[in-house]
């Protein structure tokens, strides 16, 4: 199979403010090839949020039931309040059918994403980590930009990055932040690396 047509699934990760989840929808807008994993939640849908599109918003007895079965990727606790999560179905079915697959995780996610990618060949094969690494400054005024926290809660997700930070080095790529156009670029850089590797694989 040709490197560029060869499934593949970015799991991209970074602190709050980095820009991950931007980098996703520009790499779905612009290669047709690939989706969006949809992730799923126990909070209550915000107005315009679709089911099935933004989020699969479950009720915390059925994220139960669905632990219970086995059926996640990985999950956790936010904020200690509410659970998100990915379905192994969001995942392996659209791999296994030749779909690519981009998503942002948390660092704990991704952890549990490696671990699911040792015990599944499929997903060890196609899978990439990346991580988008943005110094103190710059995060720091991306948040205030965004005007969606006050400053406690600037300084509790900033601590949070802090600890991220810290895990970068265990990623297949570190995207060192600067402008979008250049972090998008790096990250379709990244794309064709990640193709080439799955593309060496068996099929």
């Amino acid at each position: 199979m040709p490197a560029a047509t060869v499934p593949v699934i970015l799991v991209i990760a970074g602190p709050a403010g980095s820009g991950k989840s931007t980098l996703c929808d520009r790499l779905v807008a612009e290669k047709p090839e690939f989706e969006r994993v949809v992730t799923t939640t126990t909070r209550a849908p915000r107005p315009g949020e679709i089911n099935g599109v933004h989020y699969h918003f479950l009720t915390p007895e059925q994220f139960d039931a669905g632990l219970a079965a086995d059926d996640f990727l990985e999950w956790a606790w936010v904020h200690g309040q509410r659970r998100y999560g990915t379905l192994k179905s969001s995942v392996l079915e659209p791999l296994a059918r030749g779909q690519s697959l981009v998503l942002s995780v948390d660092v704990q996610g991704v952890e549990s994403f490696r671990r699911a990618a040792r015990e599944n060949p499929l997903l060890g094969r196609r899978m990439t980590t990346v991580f988008i690494v943005v110094d103190h400054d710059r995060l720091v005024a991306r948040m205030r930009g965004r005007a969606q926290d006050n400053e406690a809660e600037i300084a509790g997700r900033m601590k949070t990055a802090e600890r991220e930070l810290r895990e970068a080095h265990k990623f297949d790529f570190v995207i060192e932040s600067r402008t979008r156009d250049e972090d998008f670029a790096e990250l379709l850089s990244i794309l064709d690396k990640a193709r080439a590797k799955a593309a060496a694989g068996p099929a």
